[in-house]
């Protein structure tokens, strides 16, 4: 057994002289949040030699929810650690900002903030024991990283944790995260600051407000003064009656209840103190954290309200590709409010005989082509991987013009190292590309003949308008389109059940594969298509089109879909009704389409 855990043990069975301190006991007064700096302490009398000078263990906050505002700090530290410990919401929110190699410790918090053994909450460990396993890791030369919500500098668990590694001489870090009590209001429409340069803001744990009643309170709320608790749903009430039994705010007082701050989930409801856990009763019922405003700022949020108020808030949005595909077309989405569910139709698969592009890509090299024309990501990617194969690069493109069919097949060969001469200035399909292409000129282009990489499923369009142009044309199957496998029962249940709020087809063949493999969407749900053909082989699969792309871009679609939701959003607000997501009504027909 390690020095160190001997050390640990002594003062687990001690007491160590630090008391466990749960992080909705902390009290915070308005002034501020301390211990807001990135700190790396060593403690006294190193029972740790070999991490007498690295700091192997860090204490990093997580932020208030959205993995998109962890610091970069975190994510550095969070990608090189080998051992994670977490809640297991924040393991799995944070997932792709985790080392995929770490192994990972998920860990329980009761209401009272203290941490036990995964599927055993009933159990508070003491700091000591908590700690004991992760700096046994750290006296084997691991980097352990101990990830909490929000901000590290206003948990008492954290503080009590790194007492003890001070106490066993460890060398540790502490990086800050956003702070919850700070953030999820903000996110809410309620911008403290407007209220703390005029009256001061307090922040309480709702434990600890439900705990009040009866006692002295602290003094009434001013005329331009904030409190802030945070703590479960299911006290709310309890804190509710408290502050009016202290005296503290009047039964009036207005307040803003706001669960799952800083996610696509976030939902805020407005009250007054006196019937704020009866309006507010499904966010009690669903359980988990809340952040819970009371007093002049929560004013402010019917003219502030930012993000719940995005066109697509909330929205389930099913993209039908893969993940890396849809990249750029869920980060956009993301930013209208949605959240994107990526499912993929089409697998691809090399050519089942190889001879044609072997045959090509050596054409390539020895000067055979003019131009070589990308029509698609899994073009460029099919090309890319078979260079690799002969170990040859980008530049072998040297001398060769290069067309891209659109933006996001640019931008693969871009990330190839392959700086396209083309793109079409309009229309982003065959179509398009052929109204920019150049026609053959002998007196200008010493070879006359295009290689044409693409898939075998691929029309015949741009090869009888290449053709047209005076160009001899190498149509090469440089992979093949199947069927992907249908996805998991719940997501066909979802699609054919309705529990998407919109599908983006960005091919025709998506309509075909998905309806194949997983159903037709649900008449509630909102289709979207990228361009006319893919809309015509939606409605010949019994579909209703609801938005159409003005250009056959996927930001143009995700724009169009946001200015759909948009419209949606402001027709009910126009008519003083309640706004759904098309997931949460069921109509009778489908909507008008808005082209």
């Amino acid at each position: 057994m390690t020095e160190l855990v001997k050390v640990l043990e002594v003062l687990e069975g001690a007491g160590g002289g630090v008391r466990g301190v749960s992080a909705q006991d902390e009290k915070t007064d308005g002034g501020g949040e301390a211990g807001m700096v990135t700190t790396t302490q060593r403690g006294s009398a190193s029972a740790l030699d070999t991490c007498a000078t690295t700091a192997l263990l860090a204490f990093v906050g997580a932020g208030p929810g959205d993995p998109e505002l962890l610091t970069l700090r975190a994510v550095t530290l969070l990608q090189g650690a080998d051992v994670i410990a977490a809640e297991a919401g924040l393991l799995a929110r944070l997932a792709t900002h985790l080392n995929p190699d770490a192994t990972l410790v998920p860990v329980v918090e009761s209401e009272r903030g203290e941490l036990g053994e995964l599927g055993d909450a009933t159990v508070s460990l003491t700091p000591a024991s908590r700690m004991k396993n992760l700096l046994t890791e750290v006296s084997a030369g691991r980097r352990v990283v101990r990830l909490t919500s929000g901000d590290p500098g206003l948990s008492g668990v954290v503080a009590a944790e790194a007492a003890l590694c001070a106490k066993a001489g460890v060398v540790y870090e502490i990086v800050p995260g956003v702070a919850v009590s700070t953030a999820v209001p903000l996110y809410a429409g309620i911008p403290l600051g407007r209220s703390s340069g005029q009256g001061g803001i307090r922040i309480r744990s709702l434990a600890d407000v439900a705990d009040s009643a009866g006692k002295p309170g602290a003094g009434p709320l001013g005329a331009h003064e904030t409190l802030v608790m945070v703590g479960p749903a299911h006290l709310l009430e309890a804190a509710a009656a408290a502050l009016q039994a202290t005296g503290l705010a009047k039964a009036t007082t207005p307040v803003a209840v706001t669960a799952d701050g800083s996610m696509t989930t976030q939902r805020t409801v407005g009250s007054t103190l006196a019937r704020v856990a009866i309006e507010a009763s499904a966010l009690i019922a669903a359980g988990g954290e809340v952040v819970v405003v009371v007093g002049a700022a929560v004013a402010d949020r019917a003219a502030l309200s930012w993000y719940e108020t995005k066109p697509l808030f909330g929205w389930k949005v099913l993209v039908p590709r893969t993940k890396e595909q849809a990249e750029g077309l869920s980060n956009r989405l993301r930013t209208y409010g949605a959240v994107s569910h990526e499912v993929p139709t089409i697998a691809v698969e090399p050519p089942r005989t190889p001879q044609q592009m072997e045959r090509a890509v050596k054409g390539l090299v020895t000067g055979r082509y003019e131009w070589v024309a990308f029509t698609s990501q899994n073009a460029v990617k099919a090309i890319r991987e078979k260079f690799e194969e002969y170990g040859l690069d980008a530049r072998a493109f040297a001398g060769i013009k290069v067309a891209a069919v659109g933006e996001q097949t640019a931008q693969a060969l871009v990330a190839f190292g392959v700086q396209p001469d083309l793109v079409p200035s309009g229309d982003q399909s065959a179509a398009g590309l052929l109204e920019d292409f150049p026609a053959y000129d002998p007196v200008f282009d010493p070879i006359e003949r295009v290689f044409l990489p693409r898939a075998d499923i691929a029309t015949d369009t741009l090869i009888a308008g290449l053709i047209e142009l005076g160009w001899e044309v190498d149509d090469v199957t440089a992979y093949r389109t199947v069927r992907a496998a249908p996805p998991p029962a719940e997501v066909r249940e979802a699609i054919k059940g309705g529990g998407f709020d919109a599908v983006l087809f960005t091919s025709s063949s998506t309509v075909r594969n998905l309806v194949g493999i997983a159903g037709k969407p649900h008449a509630a749900t909102v289709i979207a298509c990228i361009g006319p053909q893919t809309a015509k082989t939606a409605e010949e699969h019994g579909l209703r089109v609801d938005v159409m792309a003005p250009s056959a871009s996927v930001t143009a679609l995700a724009d169009a879909l946001a200015a759909f939701g948009e419209t949606r959003r402001l027709s009910a607000l126009t008519a003083g009704e309640p706004l759904y997501r098309p997931s949460e009504r069921r109509p009778g027909g489908r909507r008008r389409s808005a082209r």
